[in-house]
């Protein structure tokens, strides 16, 4: 089974070039769904998995 690298907030709001107040702005609206959230409170994410997210959301649009 592969194991999925998981990453903080900070590189994932990098990779998708967005701040990570509007990645914290998404999970509060519900438009993103972190893949772990840590003890502390912190988010976990598969890059992958976010785009896959973003993707959907597109397309319920009508995109």
């Amino acid at each position: 089974m592969e194991q999925r690298r998981l990453v903080p907030t900070g590189d994932l709001a990098r990779e998708l070039g967005i701040s990570t107040r509007t990645v914290a702005r998404y999970v509060r609206e519900g438009l993103l769904t972190p893949n772990e959230v840590t003890l502390g409170g912190h988010y976990r994410w598969d890059i992958e998995d976010v785009r896959q997210q973003i993707r959907e959301l597109r397309e319920g649009d009508g995109e």
